[in-house]
């Protein structure tokens, strides 16, 4: 087995998208798309997602104590990208506020997050937060699926 044989066979899982974010004092708000994104437990209500340790935001979860969550619906690709670094920004994409932690308003659920731990693992680092506050949007999800944006489409 290779890398790439490894990276395909990754990319046989289809997965929501979300775009985690946190303020900065300094800068506002920081954001990056994720898509290794799971639920862990129902009680206490905790989630998980993987960050990557050459990622520009990495090193701030390790300072911060907070974050948002928003699960993307079809409508808000183009913000996926932004944040991926798939393409430039041409207008700002607003955040609101859920609980304290910024989130993009029409995400099918948002999430106020409170990091719990962070655990290394080979080139990531799993983060695991508690959920403190939610809201959830009617919408269909944007999904990923062997390297590409993807529809769910009725037979």
């Amino acid at each position: 087995m290779n890398d790439r044989d490894f990276r395909d066979a990754m990319g046989k899982f289809a997965t929501g998208i979300t775009i985690v974010a946190m303020r900065d004092n300094q800068i506002g708000v920081k954001a990056m798309t994720v898509n290794a994104f799971m639920s862990i437990s129902l009680d206490p209500e905790l989630i998980a997602i993987s960050i990557d340790k050459k990622a520009s935001m990495h090193d701030r979860f390790k300072l911060s104590t907070s974050f948002g969550v928003s699960v993307l619906s079809e409508q808000q690709k183009e913000a996926s990208m932004v944040y991926a670094k798939q393409i430039k920004k041409e207008k700002d994409i607003p955040f609101i506020s859920l609980d304290g932690a910024p989130v993009l308003e029409d995400s099918l659920t948002s999430l106020s997050c409170k990091v719990s731990d962070l655990v290394e693992a080979g080139d990531h680092t799993i983060v695991i937060a508690e959920v403190t506050s939610l809201s959830m949007n009617n919408g269909e999800p944007l999904l990923f699926f062997e390297g590409k944006y993807r529809e769910i489409t009725s037979n």
